[in-house]
């Protein structure tokens, strides 16, 4: 399960980088939004192909990031992020179940 690791404040001066097993994701503001990007290890963000990657808006707030964090729970229930050819196979994350 994920958890809130850093406060709110933080993400407005950086972006913050996480994962859980095999699924990387990013929060970064973005104007008054709080953008996730969900997407497979086992590669960092710059490195992995766009195709593969999810994104998610929310707003800019302390509910917007509670609902991202229980978003990336969800995600990472739905994935089996443990399959050996969950990096880079030939199904994009989309078609993943």
């Amino acid at each position: 399960m994920i958890t809130r690791v850093l406060p709110l404040q933080f993400l407005k001066k950086s972006p913050f980088h996480g994962s859980c097993q095999k699924m990387r994701y990013r929060l970064i503001k973005q104007e008054d939004t709080l953008n996730l990007c969900i997407y497979p290890g086992p590669f960092g963000f710059d490195a992995t192909p766009e195709e593969y990657k999810q994104y998610y808006d929310f707003e800019f707030s302390e509910e917007g990031y509670d609902q991202a964090i229980a978003l990336l729970n969800q995600k990472y229930e739905e994935i089996d992020w443990n399959k050996e050819e969950l990096p880079f196979s030939t199904t994009p994350l989309a078609n993943m179940k």
